[in-house]
């Protein structure tokens, strides 16, 4: 279905988006339908985008939980260690939880856990070559994924859309936590 813009005349392609945003107009007196069909549309991509992490993650062997290990601890940067209280920390999950899906991913070669050469009571839990491997193929199908997603979009439109989204994001972190919580080292800032 097509309509035409109202500042340039030009046909406009209608999605299924604004038919969900047609339909509740008639139900919810004051809907904006600007504001329904941009909300909405975003939820729909994410949930989109989830689908193909999910994809990636089943294609790689992985579970959700063992790609959210293999980042944080690549994350956390060369040498891609960190002690497994602080992993437990950084994925908020029980201490006696961790241990069980480490046993799991040591088993599986995704990673390894060593006594820390400066105090061999403390214990690391660091990326094998496998599972640094096995992260950075998930990483590629997201970035895949991603691109294929926005390749619609002319560069300047991309990164219009992406200045839009950071004035929207900066605006929920004024009021609250960062929308993305730091996960590894510190980051030089312009």
């Amino acid at each position: 279905m097509t309509s035409r813009h109202p500042d340039t005349g030009t046909a406009q392609r209608h999605d299924s988006v604004d038919r969900h945003v047609a339909r509740w107009a008639q139900e919810v007196p004051g809907l904006v339908p600007e504001l329904e069909g941009a909300v909405t549309r975003m939820q729909m991509l994410v949930r989109y985008l989830q689908q193909r992490k999910e994809a990636a993650l089943t294609r790689h062997g992985l579970r959700l939980w063992e790609y959210e290990i293999l980042w944080r601890l690549r994350a956390a940067g060369d040498p891609y260690r960190m002690t497994p209280t602080h992993l437990a920390q950084g994925l908020g999950v029980h201490p006696a939880t961790l241990t069980n899906r480490l046993d799991r991913m040591q088993s599986a070669a995704l990673i390894a856990r060593e006594h820390a050469a400066e105090d061999r009571r403390s214990l690391l839990v660091g990326l094998t070559p496998q599972g640094a491997a096995t992260w950075a193929a998930v990483i590629d199908d997201q970035r895949k994924a991603e691109a294929a997603l926005l390749a619609p979009l002319a560069a300047e439109e991309l990164r219009d859309l992406a200045a839009l989204l950071r004035v929207v994001s900066l605006a929920v972190e004024e009021d609250g936590p960062p929308l993305m919580p730091h996960a590894g080292p510190p980051i030089a800032s312009d």
